[in-house]
């Protein structure tokens, strides 16, 4: 598995890592031991960036990967490079709310590392940005994180390419975390520059655009079934059936060129700028053996070109997120 930067201070990892999102019931059921086996394939293929939440299946997410590591004995220590994220909170009625205060911030990470099983971890996200809590402030609590040895670098997750400069400007951000994906392009205005003008790396999630550029997307029935994709626009009628008649031309690419279709749309990400790196969720070894295979394509501007014209920016129908989805990530543009 070739290796690139996470952040600016030398830290090297896996082309691609896993998102790990996965590791709870959020797009279907699971279980530790299925999680496990992701785990322990992933080192097989040379996968070694975890990234997790505090608010993923309620720790659950980080739990089955400290359990995992917990099983590993002393050969725990170096195998993965992970990353967390705290600033969300659920509240009573099921909805989220954000707080970025010092004491939260702190709070969350010391759960999160002891769920872990660790006394540190590479990376630590704002989950989501705190309007009370001016951007600079922030970065000021997460650097100090970093003194206190907890963490070794911290990043932002849906900010806009203007919060990032403001917090870069008190101190390296090693990563901002967003959607992107040959379904989303909304961060080329702007995020994927300045993150590499910033030499801060871009953590892209939903790389295969949640099923849909795969050769097994979910039917509207299964989408239905999904609590989350039941309120996606995307996987909403009318949006869903046009979707996937859409992606068919990528389909068909993939399958010419013969390799699997979330092969090639991690290959496509990973072409948009070396500081790139896609974290995939998947319940399924095979399916993340098809994922790592993207990091080993070397695609052509031919096969780039292909791949715009059967996908070309804007050819998804509705919204990344509904209106209850969007609140909390920073919109720009």
């Amino acid at each position: 598995m070739d290796k690139r930067n996470l952040g600016s201070d030398g830290t090297r990892v896996s082309a691609i890592g896993i998102g790990a999102l996965s590791f709870t019931a959020f797009y279907g059921p699971t279980d530790t031991q299925k999680s496990h086996a992701i785990l322990s394939a992933a080192l097989d293929l040379g996968i070694d960036h975890l990234d997790t939440s505090n608010v993923y299946g309620a720790g659950l997410s980080e739990e089955r990967i400290g359990s995992f590591l917990a099983a590993q004995g002393a050969a725990r220590h170096g195998l993965f490079k992970i990353a967390t994220k705290a600033g969300i909170y659920r509240k009573p009625d099921g909805s989220n709310g954000f707080d970025n205060s010092p004491a939260h911030i702190r709070a969350e990470l010391d759960k999160s590392l002891q769920r872990l099983g660790v006394e540190t971890i590479e990376l630590f996200y704002m989950h989501r940005r705190d309007p009370a809590y001016p951007i600079e402030e922030v970065t000021e609590t997460l650097a100090g994180l970093v003194k206190a040895g907890k963490i070794r670098q911290f990043g932002f997750s849906e900010i806009a390419p203007t919060s990032l400069a403001r917090a870069a400007a008190v101190h390296p951000v090693g990563a901002v975390q967003s959607e992107y994906s040959l379904s989303t392009r909304s961060p080329e205005l702007g995020l994927v520059q300045k993150t590499a003008e910033l030499g801060t790396s871009f953590v892209a999630f939903s790389p295969v655009g949640r099923g849909l550029l795969t050769d097994t997307p979910p039917s509207p029935e299964k989408a239905a079934t999904i609590p989350f994709l039941q309120n996606n626009p995307r996987f909403m009628e009318p949006h869903m059936s046009l979707n996937l008649v859409a992606t068919e031309s990528f389909r068909r690419l993939a399958a010419d060129l013969g390799v699997k279709s979330s092969s090639l749309a991690i290959a496509w990400l990973l072409h948009q700028g070396d500081h790139v790196i896609p974290i995939p969720g998947t319940r399924s070894v095979d399916h993340l053996k098809e994922l790592a295979a993207g990091a080993a394509l070397k695609l052509t501007p031919a096969d780039l070109d292909a791949i715009a014209r059967a996908l070309p920016v804007g050819w998804a129908h509705g919204d990344r997120y509904s209106v209850s989805q969007w609140i909390g990530p920073e919109k720009y543009g």
